[in-house]
């Protein structure tokens, strides 16, 4: 083998790794119409991810919705500007906490679950052994659990989005001083429909990237069982670095399409 052949480019690793990824992305679109759906899976993925994320969703909503009340609360009284306090942060927290918060609750929580069950089922041959019997991996075990991500994380959505502008309405109004009235006239004057589209837009995709990331990782494990425990920290962080990526591209691409109310 010549030297030329030998040689070794820096961050092929990495880009090996991400055209794995999104192979696994496009399987996971392939199976999805397959029959016979895994319904029972797929239920209990559903209970099993709301499970373990549905309280500390909506505990961390409660104080990301007061932080932005607050920050917006002193930013507009100090430019004389109170009576569109409402309206600002009920959009920061439907456009932007409330996707963002879910995200990380389903990654950090079932994600890390995900890929921790699929981890311990490569590492035992289990995954192996489903391929030999010409069982599909993806269909039978990666489609559920990528599908109930991404309709837990719409669900929980809503509710943190719910909770968090309960939460700012309640440290604006209660412990600013703010005017009820204005509050709810400035967020009628400032939001819109599409407003609830791009969340729940936001929550759908950022469900879908945690649940394949977690999948992903847990099907390709370093050997051994601290493997597995690697491979959960690499989907978290991973899922958490391309979150911030694809809202950054969302958002920009909503505020090109979508012309603020009354322009």
């Amino acid at each position: 083998m010549s030297a030329r052949s030998q040689v070794r480019f820096p961050g092929a690793g990495g880009i090996r790794e991400t055209g794995r990824l999104f192979a696994l992305m496009l399987d996971v679109g392939r199976a999805l119409p397959k029959r016979p759906f895994q319904v029972r899976e797929f239920v209990q993925q559903c209970w099993f991810i709301a499970s373990v994320t549905i309280l500390p969703t909506a505990l961390v909503a409660i104080p990301f919705g007061a932080v932005i009340a607050l920050q917006l609360g002193s930013l507009t009284r100090q430019i004389g500007a109170q009576s569109f306090t409402g309206g600002a942060s009920v959009l920061a927290i439907i456009q932007q906490a409330s996707p963002i918060v879910t995200a990380l609750l389903i990654a950090g929580a079932g994600g890390s679950a995900i890929c921790a069950d699929l981890g311990s089922r490569k590492i035992r041959d289990e995954i192996d052994a489903m391929e030999v019997l010409g069982v599909s991996p993806v269909h039978r075990l990666v489609v559920p659990r990528v599908l109930a991500a991404m309709l837990v994380a719409v669900l929980l959505n809503g509710m943190v989005s719910v909770v968090g502008v309960m939460g700012g309405y309640f440290f604006n109004v209660i412990m600013q001083g703010g005017t009820p009235g204005a509050y709810m006239a400035s967020f009628n004057a400032l939001a819109q429909l599409p407003d609830i589209w791009i969340s729940e837009l936001k929550a759908l995709i950022f469900g879908f990237l945690a649940g394949v990331v977690a999948a992903y990782r847990g099907l390709n494990p370093p050997p051994g069982p601290k493997g597995v425990g690697d491979a959960v920290n690499q989907s978290v962080v991973i899922t958490f670095l391309l979150l911030f990526a694809v809202n950054f591209v969302l958002t920009t691409i909503y505020l090109q399409l979508v012309p603020p109310k009354g322009m």
